[in-house]
């Protein structure tokens, strides 16, 4: 947990019982941080765009989910809101992306006096260890990388996660968890294998990628595309380029003849662009910036789990030539 968010978080305690005291609707919840979706079905919080996608998804009219981290907002330095509070102590379950992405929500759920289940989402998921470039001398405790569900083989395994734990709390809807779960593997697979197919129209060497941070490692193993680097060194957002790092990034990025930096809808393009500048090479950003850390604003082709990936491949394939 960063400094201070302990103190924020007894803060925002205090606030939701002052909340919890004076209000009895559903819809109070959504409030700050939170989204609450409409409904009367079983009441499950998910912490991140992703994941609440996935549990709309596989929980349709049967659950009543309120979401946490609202799209395009880094999830690496959220802080919660009275409102996430009071939304946790009265859910079933809270479902979370797991591998430490979510670093405030277990003193969040200890304020909020949460007794229902927490599913980790992530269970049963090959991680990855650190960044693509791993330091000299290695590192006394190795980071693993939370971004996983860049690679639809593991969306698929969070989504079975998360369609067990429905059935497990709520076993009536049981049958309608397993057929929604049924139909959405198989467009997992399609993108899956759409993915494949696109990038193999480009030629190996020129499947070179820079991002806005360390956020695409599941998706650059599964797609045998080439990491160059990132804007900031890290798999959170908290780090900053050092101006050895910075011209080191610069000299790789014309050595390898990578034709663009990616910027991220979380993240501000600032630093990108002034890399660029320095290599010679484009900003890919506004409207086709990728979707690293959240999915699209609700009711927008990216503002699903499947429309964003679409996006990310459809812009990064189109930028590297294909």
């Amino acid at each position: 947990m960063k400094h201070g968010q302990r103190t924020i978080i007894a803060a925002a305690a205090a606030a939701a019982l002052v909340l919890l005291g004076g209000c009895g609707s559903g819809d109070d919840a959504a409030e700050g941080g939170s989204n609450a979706s409409a409904g009367t079905g079983l009441a499950v919080v998910a912490t991140t765009p992703e994941v609440a996608d996935f549990v709309r998804t596989i929980g349709g009219s049967d659950v009543t989910v309120t979401q946490i981290i609202k799209p395009n907002v880094d999830p690496h330095d959220y802080e919660p809101t009275p409102a996430d509070i009071q939304a946790i102590g009265k859910a079933a379950i809270v479902v979370k992306n797991g591998v430490g992405l979510e670093g405030w929500l277990d003193q969040t759920i200890e304020s909020a006096g949460f007794k229902g289940t927490v599913v980790d989402s992530s269970q049963g998921v090959t991680l990855r260890e650190g960044g693509h470039e791993e330091g000299e001398g290695g590192h006394e405790a190795e980071e693993h990388d939370p971004h996983i569900w860049h690679n639809p083989l593991n969306a698929k395994t969070m989504v079975a996660n998360i369609e067990k734990s429905l059935a497990a709390a709520d076993p009536t809807h049981a049958a309608a968890f397993a057929s929604n779960l049924k139909t959405y593997t198989a467009e997992l697979d399609k993108l899956d294998a759409d993915n494949e197919a696109a990038f193999a129209r480009i030629p190996a060497d020129q499947r070179k990628l820079v991002t806005n941070h360390d956020a695409f490692g599941y998706y650059v193993d599964r797609y045998r595309l080439q990491f160059v680097g990132s804007v900031i060194p890290s798999l959170d957002t908290s780090a900053e380029l050092s101006a050895k790092q910075l011209t080191e990034l610069v000299a790789k990025i014309k050595a390898t003849g990578t034709r663009a930096i990616f910027a991220e809808t979380s993240l501000p393009p600032k630093s990108a662009q002034a890399i660029a500048n320095q290599a010679g090479v484009k900003v890919i950003g506004g409207a086709d910036a990728l979707y690293g850390d959240s999915i699209g604003a609700e009711g927008t082709p990216q503002g699903t789990y499947l429309g964003a990936e679409r996006h990310n491949t459809q812009v990064i394939v189109t930028a590297l030539g294909g």
